[in-house]
C-alpha cells in the first residue's frame, strides 16, 4: 500500500514533468506568417486588350500597399484579365477570363503551377477529390452566345493538362461542392446544373428565377444568388438532394452581381443604372426576410466590386474610375461613411481578407 508521502512525491514528479513539457512547447519556435498571409488581397481585373490584371496587397495596420505582387515575385506579368481568386487546399488560384489559371503559394505568391491551354472564357473554380473544376463559357458562336459551355477538369491540384470537359448549361459562373455533387450556377440559361463527382456527368438541370451567379451560406443555410432587371432572388438549396426548397424575392431594381455579406444576416449589393450615367449605389438587404433595409448607404459612379472585412467591420468598395487609368478602393465604415481611399491597379473588382 502506498503511503501519503509516496503519493505526494509521485504527484510532485508528475507536475514537474508536465511543467517541463509545457515549457519546451512554449520555447518551440513559432513559424512566422508569410508576407501575404495577413491583410487584404485586392484583385485588379485589368483592362480589356491590355490584359494587365494584377493583385495588390494592403496592410490595414500599417497602411502599406504593395503593387503587382504576382509579377514582382515571379519575374513576369500575370498577362490576363483576372476574374476570380479562390483559396483552396493551401493554394491560391487566380482565374483569368482570358483562358488560363495561375496557381500560387498564398504565403509569398510564388508560382506553383498553371492551367495554360484548353480553356476559353474561364470564370471560377472549385477543388474536390484532389482535382480542379473550372467553369468556362466556352467559345462564342456567331451571335456571341455560349452554347458550348463546360466545366474543365484538371486531374491535380497544381494544374497541368485538362483531362475532361463536362458540358453544362450556358455560361456557368460560381460553383459549390456539397457531398459528392457539384452545383453550377449557369447565368444565361437561368439554371442550376448538378454534376455527379463520381461519374463527372451532369445528373440534372433545374430552372431558377433570374440569372444565377454565385452560391453563399447564411445562418447555416445554402443559397444561390440570382437576379433580373427588377428583383434579386435567394434560392435556398437542400444540401442532401441538391433541390431548391424555397426562394426569397427581393424588390431591388438594377442590381448587379456584386455583393458581400456582413453580420446580422445582412447583404450589401451594388446597384447601377448602367451606361451612360452609371449612377451606382450600395443597397442593404436582410437575407432572412428579403427586406431592403436601405437602397443606398453609399453612392458613386463606376462601383465595380465590394467586400467586407469582418475583423475591422469595414466595407471595401472597388471603383474602376471608368477604366481611365488605375482604379481606387474606397473604405467605408458599417454605416457607409467614407474612411479612406486607396490607389490600386486597373479595374479593381474583388477582395480577399486574411
Amino acid at each position: 500500500m502506498k503511503t501519503i508521502k509516496q503519493t505526494i512525491s509521485q504527484l510532485g514528479i508528475a507536475l514537474l514533468m508536465l511543467f517541463t513539457i509545457t515549457s519546451c512547447m512554449d520555447d518551440a519556435p513559432q513559424i512566422p506568417l508569410g508576407e501575404f498571409e495577413k491583410g487584404v488581397l485586392i484583385m485588379n481585373e485589368g483592362a480589356f486588350g491590355a490584359n494587365d490584371g494584377e493583385v495588390y496587397h494592403y496592410d490595414p495596420a500599417s497602411g502599406e500597399i504593395k503593387a503587382d505582387i504576382f509579377e514582382k515575385k515571379n519575374g513576369r506579368p500575370f498577362a490576363g484579365l483576372i476574374q476570380d481568386m479562390v483559396a483552396s487546399e493551401g493554394r491560391l488560384y487566380l482565374v483569368a477570363n482570358t483562358g488560363k489559371v495561375e496557381i500560387v503559394d498564398p504565403r509569398d505568391f510564388a508560382s506553383i503551377g498553371a492551367v495554360s491551354s484548353g480553356l476559353d472564357i474561364s470564370r471560377s473554380l472549385v477543388t474536390a477529390n484532389q482535382k480542379v473544376y473550372i467553369s468556362d463559357w466556352g467559345p462564342y458562336d456567331a451571335n456571341f452566345a455560349s452554347p458550348e459551355s463546360y466545366i474543365a477538369v484538371v486531374g491535380q491540384l497544381d494544374g497541368g493538362t485538362i483531362t475532361d470537359k463536362i458540358p453544362v448549361s450556358s455560361r456557368p459562373e460560381g460553383m459549390y461542392v456539397v457531398g459528392n455533387q457539384l452545383l453550377v450556377a449557369c447565368t444565361a440559361a437561368q439554371k442550376m446544373d448538378v454534376i455527379s463527382l463520381n461519374t463527372e456527368e451532369r445528373s440534372k438541370s433545374l430552372d431558377v428565377k433570374g440569372g444565377p451567379i454565385r452560391f453563399f451560406e447564411a445562418g447555416g443555410n445554402l443559397y444561390l444568388f440570382s437576379r433580373d432587371a427588377s428583383k434579386v432572388y435567394f434560392h435556398e438549396i437542400n444540401r442532401s438532394n441538391a433541390e431548391i426548397i424555397g426562394t426569397k424575392t427581393v424588390n431591388l431594381a438594377m442590381s448587379t452581381f456584386n455583393f458581400t455579406l456582413t453580420e446580422n444576416a445582412e447583404m450589401l449589393i451594388i446597384t447601377s443604372t448602367g451606361w451612360p450615367e452609371f449612377n451606382d449605389a450600395i443597397a442593404s438587404v436582410n437575407i432572412n426576410s428579403g427586406e431592403v433595409l436601405s437602397a443606398s448607404i453609399f453612392t458613386g459612379s463606376g462601383l465595380y466590386g465590394i467586400g467586407y472585412d469582418a475583423d475591422r467591420r469595414e466595407i471595401y468598395v472597388a471603383d474602376n474610375n471608368g477604366f481611365q487609368g488605375n482604379g481606387t478602393v474606397i473604405v467605408l465604415d458599417q454605416s457607409g461613411q467614407q474612411q479612406k481611399t486607396l490607389a490600386v491597379g486597373r479595374g479593381p473588382s474583388g477582395f480577399m481578407f486574411k
